[in-house]
């Protein structure tokens, strides 16, 4: 019967697929059974079945192919099978995107839209509205309007659901039909109001003041369908966020009044959405809260996981808040259903006070077996968040956390347990001897290479810092012995860090890696010969430039210079690595830690397999297309690009600007990336006309020949920086938008035969700040980098910074002008604290080291006082890094 071979084995079991062997060939050479007179339904819908079933298992079938089957399937419309015709059209929607020619059966299906036959009408909708372009669909409106405002239900929810498909290929005709729709939204079927309501929305969602007044009209009657009413609420809040609403306007007066509706679907959306609202107060969210708590004890698990999920999340913002619901929340830690559980346990992890710790994890440990590995991932962040909230408790936590650590799980869910254990030791100077002792059990028996270097480089930074730093040298050369490639390379680095860091074990360390000289794996004897030979040296400059702190370079730049360097003809001037660019580096606020460990192992990754392809940055990229302009190719290798656009017009304008600066040794490059929004015009040798008092030479512009519609365009301009006063580095430019305009036509975009005319649009002020000169760069030790430089070109200055308030804002201010990267987690200020070290690094163009060392104090009156102490290895970068703040 399927025209393929059945062994007795795949007969006598019932679950088999029947059509598992079918190949596409079989399945479209059957379609000539089409033909056949009288038309036999079920031998039809036979075939039909299969061709849906090649096509949803992804065979790729040929246009001509799947023309030849849908040609043949059209004479099946003379058949009034009830089954063969819906087959049909649900061939049509699978068939409409292969074959070629499909409108053939637009008069078939629009009699059947037409026609009396229920059965017929909704599904020939559909199938209709799949092969309709924007061409066909004007003739097909009256058709389309009709059936809208049917009295039978399936066929207006199906009319106005294929209306909201078609709104992608002809929505200004689609835009018409907003009577009809809203005729349908006052039905008394709940999915022809819910799919009316979602038709209008989509019709009118450009336009704020529409939607609002829709809003406020359906808000105000009362609909039969709970579906339309979630959607309601949803725009609803959708509406009082864009445009910054209170608790005084009527839309939140509508979402609180839907608390009390008698849908419990109702109920639980208007709940979410109030919760959801920014800016919220716990006040307000009363009402909701108690909604929730209802839900926590309802019989129905839907409701519960739903209130205790919300619950979950708005805990994370308004803990307080949700600590009159922890009574309901403790009776639902038995719940049958573990999910409801597990989302109980953390959310009382979030809400409980200090006291509760102990019992809440001893209730934890009776359910985690009994949980999946995602589940388990939610209970690890709320121990974390929890232990970050009571520092008091992280010994409690920690050593819960170590158990889990040794039970059965996943990479993910190991990777949860170990990133917590490493946040608790970046956060807790007190619980960091505990916490590596944790993580050293764990390596000793972890099966995952990644989590291994990870806690690798983790003891190598931390390691060193500790009263007893030798009792981890142990754990770390138990790996060179025992493990894979990667893990065996990562150790060897963490051991030259613990010999670099310390001169107590220098000589111990030295003779660990000379053992590991022996080792089958190149790069593990090439990382032990490498530190070996620098820590014989007994240089703290070799130490802390080549082991305690990373080389800061771009890998892909580093390949392109030294790949160039072999290129060109013999020479006996070495290779610079001054002349790389550097590596771009995390903004404060993220975690540099991970960028570092990302970068330390990269290289260990190389042994176990194929290396790792390392993306390109956007400086590399920026390089790459700065090199191909000739009037750039003196300005040499490419010192930073800022690391954002800025705008330099509103993006409703009809000429948008943005520009990018990129530092070289002695210019500044300003890319302006062009964009003409207005469709009948064509603008031809475009520039930016830069102009300022401070001193700098305009050097070169690159114009763009041509800036189409919609099509981005870039020019150039080259600012020279000044010779005689090097400390003269920041300044303020005025632009000007200069192109010539030809009218053209809108639908082709070819201009007219005039020559055009010169215009001009002025644009916002381009600046060159200190920033622009300085590359972010991490120091991982930070004091030995301090005392490498020495103080030959220290500059110590004290200020007062009377608009900084606070730590926090005088460290983030601090940071950005300077443009250079917070080290050793210098830029995390605890709370209630007066006093604060922030630790700086950075490189200055020309590659010159700079570090900064502000000692910050906060005063009641007088804002925030610095003293600032600055090293470089050149007089005059300091002096420029010390007047960025002043």
């Amino acid at each position: 019967m399927l025209g393929s071979r059945r062994d007795k084995k795949d007969e006598g079991d019932g679950s088999q697929n029947p059509f598992r062997r079918l190949d596409k060939t079989t399945a479209l050479q059957e379609a000539r059974t089409f033909n056949e007179t009288p038309i036999n339904a079920r031998k039809c819908c036979l075939t039909l079945t299969k061709i849906l079933y090649v096509i949803n298992q992804g065979e790729n079938i040929s246009a001509a192919e799947a023309t030849q089957a849908f040609f043949a399937m059209t004479k099946l419309f003379q058949s009034h099978d009830v089954t063969l015709r819906r087959m049909c059209y649900l061939t049509i929607k699978e068939m409409a995107t292969l074959a070629d020619d499909v409108i053939i059966v637009t008069s078939s299906l629009t009699k059947d839209m037409t026609g009396k036959e229920d059965l017929y009408r909704g599904s020939a909708i559909r199938a209709l509205c799949t092969i309709t372009d924007s061409s066909m669909l004007q003739s097909l409106e009256r058709y389309f309007k009709q059936a809208i405002v049917d009295k039978n239900s399936s066929v207006a929810s199906a009319a106005l659901t294929s209306a909201l498909h078609l709104t992608k290929t002809g929505f200004d005709v689609v835009k018409r039909w907003v009577n009809e729709a809203q005729q349908a939204l006052s039905s008394d079927n709940v999915m022809v109001q819910y799919h009316a309501l979602g038709l209008l929305y989509h019709i009118k969602k450009r336009d704020r003041l529409a939607i609002s007044k829709l809003v406020d009209k359906y808000s105000r009657s009362a609909m039969r369908s709970p579906y339309a009413y979630c959607m309601l609420i949803r725009i609803a809040a959708k509406v009082l966020e864009e445009e910054e609403q209170g608790t005084d306007s009527n839309l939140y007066d509508f979402l609180e009044n839907c608390l009390r509706h008698k849908s419990e679907m109702v109920i639980y959306e208007a709940a979410r959405a109030l919760v959801n609202l920014k800016n919220i107060s716990a006040r307000d969210l009363a009402p909701a809260i108690s909604v929730l708590q209802l839900f926590l004890s309802s019989p129905k698990p839907t409701l519960r996981f739903a209130a205790v999920r919300t619950l979950n999340k708005v805990a994370m913002t308004h803990p307080l808040s949700v600590t009159t619901c922890n009574l309901d929340l403790e009776g639902l830690i038995s719940d049958v259903n573990r999910s409801i559980a597990t989302l109980a346990i953390t959310t009382l992890l979030k809400t409980g006070s200090e006291g509760s710790v102990d019992r809440l994890m001893k209730q934890i440990s009776s359910f985690m077996s009994e949980i999946s590995d995602e589940f388990k991932i939610v209970v690890v962040e709320a121990i974390k968040s929890l232990c970050l909230k009571y520092p008091r408790k992280h010994n409690v936590m920690m050593s819960y956390l170590a158990t889990m650590l040794r039970d059965e799980g996943g990479y993910d869910y190991k990777k949860a347990i170990a990133d917590t254990l490493i946040t608790i030791i970046e956060e807790h100077a007190d619980a960091k001897e505990a916490g590596l002792a944790h993580l050293c059990e764990f390596i000793e028996d972890c099966e995952h290479t990644v989590l291994a270097k990870k806690i690798l480089h983790l003891l190598a930074r931390e390691g060193p810092r500790t009263p007893q730093p030798s009792k981890y040298i142990r754990f770390i050369y138990n790996r060179v012995i025992l493990e894979k490639p990667p893990v065996r390379a990562a150790a060897v680095s963490a051991l030259a860090r613990f010999g670099a860091a310390s001169e107590k074990l220098t000589s111990s360390i030295i003779v660990l890696l000379s053992r590991c000289l022996v080792d089958e794996d190149d790069e593990v004897r090439d990382r032990a010969t490498f530190y070996k030979t620098v820590l014989e040296q007994k240089e703290k400059a070799l130490t802390s430039q080549f082991i305690l702190n990373s080389l800061n370079v771009s890998v892909v730049g580093l390949e392109r210079a030294l790949h160039q360097y072999v290129q060109e003809p013999a020479s006996d001037v070495p290779f610079d690595l001054k002349t790389v660019p550097l590596a771009t580096t995390l903004l404060p606020g993220d975690s540099a830690r991970g960028g570092m460990e990302a970068g330390a192992g990269a290289g260990a990754g190389g042994s176990a397999g194929k290396p790792t392809p390392v993306a390109a940055s956007r400086q590399d990229v920026y390089a790459e297309q700065l090199g191909s302009v000739v009037e750039f190719g003196h300005l040499g290798p490419l010192f930073k690009s800022s690391p954002k656009p800025v705008e330099l017009t509103e993006s409703e304008t009809e000429y948008v600007v943005q520009c990018v600066k990129h530092t070289f040794a002695d210019h500044v490059v300003f890319q302006f990336d062009c964009t003409n929004t207005l469709n009948d015009q064509l603008l031809e040798d475009v520039w930016v006309q830069m102009e300022t008092s401070d001193g700098f030479d305009i050097e070169s512009i690159v114009r763009c020949s041509v800036l189409k519609y919609n099509q981005p365009g870039t020019t150039y301009t080259c600012v020279k920086l000044q010779e005689d006063d090097p400390t003269q580095v920041a300044g303020t430019f005025t632009c000007t938008l200069k192109f010539k305009v030809k009218d053209c036509d809108p639908n082709t975009g070819e201009p007219d035969a005039d020559e055009g005319y010169d215009d001009e649009y002025v644009l916002e002020d381009a600046d060159i700040v200190v920033a622009d000169h300085v590359q972010r760069v991490v120091k991982s030790n930070f004091s030995s980098s301090w005392g490498e430089l020495g103080d030959e070109h220290e500059l110590n200055d004290t200020f007062a910074l009377p608009s900084m308030k606070t730590l926090s804002d005088a460290v983030k201010q601090i940071s950005q002008f300077m443009g250079m990267q917070p080290c050793e987690r210098s830029d995390r200020v605890p709370e209630n604290k007066l006093s604060h070290t922030l630790l700086l690094a950075g490189v200055y163009r020309g590659g010159h080291d700079v570090l900064v060392r502000a000692s910050l104090v906060v005063d009641a009156d007088e804002g925030v006082k610095m003293r600032l102490a600055v090293r470089s290895s050149n007089a005059i970068v300091s002096q420029v890094i010390a007047s960025a703040v002043g």
